[in-house]
């Protein structure tokens, strides 16, 4: 059995159909973890969904941003974007279990034999695994329950900008949503940049990207991560070597990647994409 982690596919179906041709992935043997931003931005979002769903336990997904703001959309908390493409999931007829199916998903897997966690975005300095754990759980809970239409309506805006543990109510489910889909850069206390969205030297001075940071509690842990297209795969990275980028810009007309998690290498298998979007847009 193998083990890949794929990074967004943000609904180009193709694409990712092709790369797990490539791998010779077979369900019912292998198993896939899914990074988040299963749809949005390319053209099949519905396809990938679906797709997913029927692998049953042999797909493990966390929720990505694009993913949240589906949900959100889908519920009237928010209004599509001009560069929404995900209405082939709203106008379908089996949508409302795809949703519900899509708000069951966490937003961290950890998988204590492979020693490896997944999640979308980034950590802050200042949550180790247990710390990690504890706080998805809260969004999750909240994203899972009767009353999951009020996490929803609160979960847009950038702040608060700095964890404490004295957070409560929707500026603590804010501030863990903002992290696990969509933190790239933070400063040494941990204060988010949730504008900055380049490659490490554009960002705003005094900032960096969350990996880096001198210190973080999260160091002893190996972790899988998406939503930085313009990160690179290693470029980037310095001397950390415990953290694996993933998010190469299918949709941009990059490139899609797996991550082989199983055995002592990481071997990478990527195949180049048309693209769905114009880089003026990004």
């Amino acid at each position: 059995m193998a083990t890949y982690a794929i990074g967004d596919i943000q609904g180009c179906f193709d694409e990712m159909l092709a790369l797990l041709a490539r791998l010779d992935f077979q369900p019912g043997r292998d198993q896939l973890w899914l990074v988040g931003d299963l749809v949005n931005r390319g053209p099949r979002s519905l396809d990938v969904l679906r797709y997913i769903r029927h692998l049953g336990k042999n797909a493990v997904v966390v929720l990505g941003n694009h993913d949240i703001h589906l949900l959100a959309v889908a519920g009237g908390h928010t209004t599509a974007r001009r560069d929404d493409t995900f209405h082939d999931v709203l106008n379908a007829p089996d949508c409302d279990e795809l949703l519900d199916w899509l708000r069951h998903q966490p937003l961290l897997h950890h998988d204590d034999t492979l020693g490896i966690t997944m999640i979308h975005a980034g950590l802050p300095p200042q949550w180790n695994l247990i710390t990690a754990r504890a706080c998805a759980a809260e969004v999750e809970n909240a994203l899972r329950g009767a009353h999951y239409h009020r996490y929803l309506d609160a979960i847009y805006g950038n702040g608060p900008k700095q964890w404490s543990e004295t957070l409560t109510g929707n500026e603590r489910l804010r501030f863990i949503t903002n992290c696990f889909t969509r933190l790239r850069y933070c400063d040494a206390q941990g204060r988010l940049a949730l504008k900055d969205k380049g490659a490490p030297g554009t960002q705003t001075a005094g900032y960096m990207p969350w990996f880096a940071v001198p210190g973080r509690a999260s160091a002893s842990m190996e972790i899988v991560f998406g939503h930085w297209s313009t990160l690179g795969v290693t470029a980037n990275l310095g001397n950390i070597s415990d953290v694996h980028p993933i998010d190469t810009g299918c949709v941009w007309g990059e490139t899609l990647t797996a991550l082989r998690l199983d055995g002592n290498r990481r071997e990478r298998t990527s195949i180049p994409c048309p693209g769905a979007c114009a880089p003026e847009q990004i």
